[in-house]
């Protein structure tokens, strides 16, 4: 694995580039299009996870890898367990076969499905054999992942009377169940989402349509922390809409915070630097858990406090990411606290320790949210190969914005 050193000689920021497209909303739409193929897809994304969706979706074999892939995981658990005659074994990586899916099992499990653990209670490798459902009600906890929820809803509309989930305990990340009513309707499939109740109505057919997938606010993240710790920044990112689905759009809202003022215009995001950042930073991230670790940084790097909360999902992604976080800011030279759901990081009163090397823990959002640094001070990422995962370009992106990106031992 490469260790890469980024250093920027100018803190001057002036490019553009085209982010790949959304990773959560590609996989949603390609279970969608395996259940409707009258669908068309453009602007997929070419991340790793969507590659393993794509792989797993048209795979001959019985057992399926999907690496490190979590949405692609807990998708196909559904997918699979609900098309008759179908046998897989469902199997990923170390982290993987550490991540919980008991809580779609069960669910699935309480509905008809047939699956069964290979290993440890709870944790993938799974035996699945597909069946047809006809049970049309199923509980749910409500507040460990809303991605076994999203799973559930779409192989709703194949089963022969839809389906009802009632949620149980605070709902996590709202704005990706909202997604996954909005792609599902924009095929033309009835939802309803009220209070702790969502329902998905049965659908046949779907009417054969092309659907273009937004690209990724994820990884939008990164260019709005690099905005944020440049001297001046004038940067364009497409393909982007100013109503969008995603949850991580709030970037838009968070980052004035840290001086980086945003404009559309058609379908391409501006960022630039207009001021200064806020002394300090309190933000309940319940809705948007995965740009934890960028704004965390970028208040790292500003030198201004921050209080994170809502962030209990972290600990079951990749890595654990609230002790990756910790260990590699501490590292940085940062006074940090972190909870099993918060994050409270003091503001600097030292500079930052230079050509310090960041583990990423095979995490993707790792090794991205802490390159932005790169443009205050040289530092080191391990193991970079790993933004594969979500936006593969990464690299070369930073390459065109003016960064110095080169490879040591």
């Amino acid at each position: 694995m490469s260790t890469l050193r980024l250093t920027h000689a100018s803190q001057h920021l002036q490019g553009h580039c085209t982010i790949t497209g959304s990773k959560s909303e590609s996989n949603r739409l390609l279970i969608l299009q395996a259940l409707f193929p009258g669908i068309t897809l453009l602007n997929l994304s070419n991340s790793d996870d969507t590659q393993a969706m794509q792989q797993g979706l048209t795979a001959t074999e019985e057992t399926i890898d999907i690496g490190h892939a979590g949405t692609t995981m807990r998708f196909l658990t559904s997918y699979f367990a609900t098309t008759p005659g179908v046998e897989k074994t469902l199997t990923g990586s170390k982290r993987m076969q550490e991540r919980p899916i008991k809580i779609l099992v069960d669910a699935l499990r309480a509905i008809g499905a047939d699956i069964s653990y290979l290993k440890n209670e709870g944790y993938p490798p799974l035996r699945i054999k597909g069946k047809k459902i006809e049970t049309e009600q199923v509980e749910l906890a409500a507040n460990v992942s809303s991605q076994y929820i999203t799973s559930l809803m779409l192989i709703a509309p194949k089963l022969p009377n839809g389906l009802t989930i009632h949620l149980v305990g605070e709902i996590t990340s709202i704005p990706y169940i909202n997604m996954t009513c909005a792609l599902l309707q924009k095929v033309g499939i009835r939802t309803e989402f009220k209070g702790q109740t969502i329902r998905v109505f049965p659908q046949e057919n779907s009417t054969p349509q092309t659907v273009e997938v937004e690209s990724d606010w994820s990884s939008a993240s990164y260019h709005f922390s690099m905005a944020a710790l440049a001297d001046s920044a004038s940067i364009s990112i497409k393909n982007y809409v100013e109503d969008s689905l995603q949850g991580d759009s709030v970037l838009v809202d968070i980052y004035k915070q840290l001086g980086v003022f945003s404009t559309f215009e058609g379908n391409t995001l501006h960022l630039s630097k207009t001021g200064d950042a806020q002394a300090h930073i309190a933000l309940d991230l319940i809705k948007a858990p995965d740009i934890a670790q960028t704004i965390a940084v970028s208040c790292f790097g500003w030198g201004v406090s921050c209080d994170l909360t809502g962030l209990h999902t972290l600990k079951i992604k990749e890595t654990d990411r609230l002790v990756a976080l910790h260990t590699e800011l501490t590292k940085l030279g940062a006074d940090i606290r972190v909870t099993d759901t918060s994050l409270h990081l003091a503001a600097r009163k030292n500079p930052i320790v230079e050509e310090v090397a960041i583990d990423t823990y095979h995490d993707h959002r790792m090794a991205m949210a802490f390159a932005p640094l790169g443009l205050l001070v040289p530092i080191r990422i391990n193991d970079a190969e790993v933004v594969s995962k979500s936006y593969p370009t990464f690299w070369e992106d930073l390459g065109h914005l003016g960064f110095a990106v080169t490879a040591v031992k």
